[in-house]
């Protein structure tokens, strides 16, 4: 772990780097704003959108990590409306990349040589495949089900994101984000900054070890996503501290492999969300109700399998280059 390597850092000069820190995040997003307002008419603006996020992502999770170090008022203002920015910009791109994923699932499982998961029945019971051919029949009215509810909500996120950027609220956060480029408001606390870092790697070691290990099979407990859910922002706000204060080099490919499976586990789990969601529909045909049925058990096998990829890498001990 980083934590040695951090109390060397007690030498850093706190105001310099948390300052330089912060004013070059705040940077990285008025660029992105700017390249967003420059771009939005030829309606490409994906990209200067997730510039945006990751921007606001990372001034947010230092000022939550670094807060003893900053004008608490300030710095408690700011957050929440960072976060409700990066959440507002992320649903579009969420939505889209979900629809993508659960197409591209569908036509795995109804070309695979392999038998595709099975389903539960309501009460938990394993249910009886009808078979290869039903799957086949429903999975194209599956598809154009999702392909209706998700891009229906894409569409619906865009519109929000579009007022969101148009707001007064949004002008207020640019406008704190600019003053940030200048000035940091710090509280004039005198602490190292490897102590609030390490602070937030105990955090995360705590919250994994919570999860209790490797878990027994749980493919349709969605209940118990919420700890792993947690676990993914701790490790952000851990990777996102050791942006200020670095770890050991070695580390950061174990971390950024933990991080993937985080990330995979989500975007399963809230894949096998959407395939429930839209089974629930009224008055939907059984073979689409069934392939859909397959659809959520397929991911919730990925969301299994991502929670054995992230416990592998966690415990792998970091290699270092001579």
């Amino acid at each position: 772990m980083a934590q040695q390597h951090l109390e060397s850092s007690e030498a850093y000069d706190t105001d310099a780097v948390l300052g330089a820190h912060l004013r070059g995040r705040a940077t990285d997003f008025l660029r992105a704003l700017r390249q967003h307002r420059e771009s939005g008419a030829a309606g490409d603006t994906a990209d200067a959108a997730r510039a945006l996020r990751r921007a606001a992502r990372r001034i947010s999770g230092t000022l939550h990590t670094f807060r003893p170090l900053l004008d608490a008022e300030w710095s408690d203002a700011l957050r929440p409306e960072l976060a409700w920015l990066s959440g507002t910009l992320a649903h579009e791109h969420a939505y889209g990349d979900r629809l993508a994923r659960l197409a591209e699932a569908l036509h795995r499982l109804t070309t695979s040589t392999v038998a595709p998961p099975a389903q539960r029945a309501e009460h938990g019971a394993p249910a009886a495949p009808p078979g290869r051919e039903t799957l086949a029949l429903g999975a194209a009215k599956a598809a154009a089900l999702l392909d209706r509810q998700l891009t229906l909500a894409r569409t619906r996120a865009h519109s929000t994101a579009l007022q969101a950027l148009g707001s007064s609220r949004f002008h207020a956060v640019a406008d704190s984000v600019a003053v940030l480029a200048s000035e940091v408001p710090l509280s004039g606390v005198d602490a190292p900054l490897h102590r609030f870092a390490a602070e937030a790697e105990a955090r995360l070691a705590e919250a994994v070890t919570a999860l209790g290990g490797r878990p027994p099979y749980s493919q349709y407990d969605s209940g118990s996503d919420t700890p792993w859910h947690h676990v993914r922002l701790l490790l952000r706000l851990h990777r996102y501290a050791l942006e200020v204060v670095p770890g050991p080099p070695a580390d950061a490919v174990r971390l950024s492999s933990a991080a993937h499976a985080l990330n995979a586990h989500r975007d399963a789990a809230e894949a096998a969300a959407a395939a429930s969601q839209a089974a629930r529909t009224p008055r939907i045909a059984p073979p689409t109700a069934y392939a859909l049925g397959v659809l959520h058990a397929d991911q919730r096998h990925q969301v299994e399998a991502a929670r054995e990829a992230f416990l592998d890498a966690w415990r792998r001990e970091p290699v270092s280059t001579p």
